[in-house]
């Protein structure tokens, strides 16, 4: 199977083996978001994936 690569290279994996990526939502329209808000989409995301998915977009891992 290919492995999706735009979508490999928005995630990176920790030393521990977590996945991190970008928060959702940040790229426009963010002119009327709170303070809160766009503190939050700074911060990068954990995501959790099965064993599948994890083969299938990051084959290193």
């Amino acid at each position: 199977m290919k492995t999706n690569k735009s979508f490999t290279k928005r995630l990176k994996t920790t030393k521990k083996g977590k996945i991190i990526a970008r928060a959702k939502g940040q790229d426009h329209y963010n002119a009327k978001e709170g303070r809160k808000t766009k503190t939050t989409k700074r911060q990068p995301v954990s995501i959790s994936l099965t064993n599948k998915a994890k083969r299938r977009f990051l084959p290193r891992v």
